[in-house]
């Protein structure tokens, strides 16, 4: 049986790279009992601030988790199945947006693409408020992913 390649590891740069052409990830927060939780979200990614931002409802129970415990990670799938990345760090919550507009609502609104920007900005600003939605911030302190080098 012969070995084939290595899997290759990839420098910051493209593991952040890949996280900025992705939007969706799998989030993983820790249950109570220590277990991993792990959810598929939909994420934006500053790669200057190292921040992956979510969207999610106030009663949502990562949110919970992540409120008694900070300690999260984002999976990312690369653009084959053995290429990833993923961001390790601690997590803050918002608190939910309540007024059409406020802080939590205007950044939510900067995590849509522009290509996808809602028509109406104020009925889009009153259902985040009507959701209570949140905005989850993980403030990515460690990169790592690897790429396998094979063809076809």
């Amino acid at each position: 049986m012969t070995q084939g390649p290595a899997p290759r590891p990839l420098s910051d740069e493209a593991l952040s790279a890949l996280l900025g052409t992705q939007r969706f990830g799998t989030l993983a927060t820790v249950k109570r009992g220590g277990h991993p939780h792990l959810t598929t979200m939909l994420y934006s990614w500053d790669p200057e601030a190292r921040i992956a931002r979510f969207s999610t409802t106030a009663d949502r129970i990562k949110v919970a988790h992540l409120r008694r415990d900070p300690r999260a990670a984002l999976h990312v799938q690369g653009g084959d199945v053995w290429s990833f990345a993923v961001a390790e760090g601690e997590a803050e919550v918002s608190h939910a947006t309540a007024v059409p507009g406020d802080a939590v609502g205007r950044e939510l609104l900067g995590m849509i693409p522009q290509d996808v920007q809602p028509a109406d900005e104020q009925t889009f600003l009153e259902q985040l408020v009507a959701e209570r939605r949140v905005v989850v911030r993980l403030k990515v302190d460690r990169l790592y992913g690897t790429a396998l080098d094979i063809n076809g």
